[in-house]
């Protein structure tokens, strides 16, 4: 075993300076995870300000998830090639500059194109935050309070998106929804510039796989633009399914070139390791169930309870506390000793209960009585899956590949969030569609229940996604007996992991 590097520092120092460190890649990440969700409250607001159609409203919300998700890979490769704190600074200027050209927008062509700049700079920050926190936490006890942050933070993202959209849009105008950003991203330079740790590299610089870069991109962008274009367009249209196709076409050749390449974007043990495999899969699962619970509860509070933006918002505060209470007694206490391949599976199984409570929501519930609960269980839920699937999915791997390692836990979350969201919505909107055609003559009554229907059916059917996430985690996760986690090929310039960054909570060994 090699032992962990010297440093120059005092530990106490070193210690402060590794705190400050995640509070600065904390809040990077949840500037990136909240833009997901805060754009949503402000559509109508944007909508009436700027003209623009019900059709086009799709692009203001896609146009971040496109650029975001088909470039994840790409920015989590240049962060190990620039080096983290570099691509990290890179990443947050641009982020801050993207988000004031969007929030000043004077038309809807401006706007847009600004929150396809936002999800390109996003690419870039979100796997460097976590690939800055891979590498620099590497004391087992430290690293299992930072990743029970980063992992809370990356589960509630969403949600306080949700809050913060409705308070801004309600209390100043839907152009604070993207401005804030500047302030966030202002405050991470500065904590960027002095805590985090620049590391400078040893042997020669390894080199970018440029078709490897461009064949995941393209299919990255035509599976997340295929479920896009379901969720608006249907499941019969030939765009959706060409697209979809085209993408696993790409998909096929990047798997097979990254079997050749001398320098490969994705070396295929960091996905085909078991445990990491595993961790992306449960992170998938869980981004496309959390992503239809804020999307139809949303849609229940606001439509059928009567709820404010700021107060639909608030509904969702209990859950992100159950979810940040849940993520450190997980990460302190309960993976520790019982290992990932039990409480992931745990944590699945929660999170499809509070769904199927969900399913007897109707008009007359209200949110004391029957809706605060089933939150609560699922943020519970989610923070139980989230820190230790994060850490356990960055674990291992050599320091040169821990950008790109980072980048497949965004991608996992972020194409999961896409397709969750048009599956539970085609089956929705379908559900609703039938209801109607069975309850003639349509009045308000029926149209208001058939919603009411829609949603119970997405609800089971997130559950159903969350048990058999359960069943994937419980086969797929090492036992705690089994052997460590396989690193991924040395690159060139390489540097592994020291061993003490080998705590129970990543692996279960």
């Amino acid at each position: 075993m090699t032992s962990a590097p010297t440093t120059t520092s005092t530990p106490v120092a070193a210690s402060s300076r590794r705190w400050w460190t995640l509070a600065t890649v904390a809040l990077a990440q949840l500037m990136v995870v909240l833009d997901a969700t805060v754009v949503n409250i402000a559509l109508p607001a944007a909508q009436a300000d700027l003209g623009f159609s019900d059709g086009d409203r799709q692009w203001v919300v896609t146009a971040y998830s496109l650029a975001f998700g088909s470039l994840l890979l790409l920015g989590g490769r240049l962060s190990d090639l620039w080096g983290r704190k570099r691509t990290f600074i890179i990443g947050l200027i641009g982020f801050a500059l993207a988000s004031a050209l969007a929030g000043a927008a004077p038309t809807f062509g401006v706007l847009v194109t600004g929150r396809a700049l936002q999800g390109a700079f996003a690419a870039l920050l979100a796997p460097t935050a976590l690939a800055v926190l891979t590498t620099t936490f590497t004391i087992p006890k430290e690293r299992a309070r930072a990743f029970g942050v980063f992992g809370a933070i990356a589960g509630a993202g969403g949600a306080i998106g949700l809050l913060l959209g409705g308070f801004l849009t309600e209390q100043f105008n839907w152009r604070w929804n993207v401005y804030i950003n500047v302030f966030i991203a202002a405050v991470a330079i500065v904590g960027a510039a002095l805590f985090v740790r620049h590391v400078a590299r040893t042997g020669p610089r390894p080199k970018l796989d440029l078709p490897g870069t461009i064949l995941i991109s393209g299919a990255l962008f035509l599976l997340v633009y295929g479920f896009s274009n379901a969720e608006t367009e249907g499941w019969d249209s030939p765009m959706t399914w060409g697209m979809l196709a085209a993408s696993a076409v790409l998909l096929v050749a990047f798997v097979l070139w990254q079997r050749r390449a001398a320098h490969p974007l994705l070396p295929l043990p960091i996905v085909l390791d078991r445990n990491r495999g595993a961790a992306y899969l449960s992170v998938f699962i869980a981004g496309a169930g959390m992503f239809g619970i804020f999307l139809f509860v949303t849609y229940y509070l606001q439509t059928s309870l009567g709820y404010s933006p700021i107060q639909t918002g608030l509904a969702f505060l209990p859950m992100i506390l159950m979810l940040v209470l849940a993520a450190q007694l997980s990460t302190n206490l309960f993976v520790p000793r019982f290992g990932p391949k039990v409480m992931v599976p745990i944590g699945m199984v929660i999170a499809a209960t509070g769904m199927v409570i969900l399913t007897h929501l109707d008009a007359q519930s209200t949110y004391v009585a029957d809706v605060l609960a089933p939150l609560m269980i699922l943020g519970f839920g989610m923070g139980s899956i989230m820190p230790a699937s994060m850490q356990t999915a960055t674990f291992g791997v050599e320091r040169s590949f821990a950008g790109v390692a980072s980048a497949m836990v965004n991608t996992s979350q972020q194409v999961g969030g896409s397709i969750g969201t048009a599956l539970l919505n085609t089956l929705a909107a379908t559900a609703a569609t039938d209801y109607i055609a069975s309850h003639t003559p349509p009045t308000e009554a029926v149209l208001a229940d058939a919603a009411i229907h829609s949603y119970a059916v997405a609800y089971w059917w997130g559950a159903g996604l969350f048990a058999v996430g359960a069943v994937i985690a419980a086969l797929l996760f090492r036992r705690r007996t089994d052997g460590p986690s396989i690193a991924a090929p040395r690159g060139e310039g390489s540097q592994t992991a020291p061993a003490d960054d080998e705590p129970v909570i990543a692996t279960g060994v």
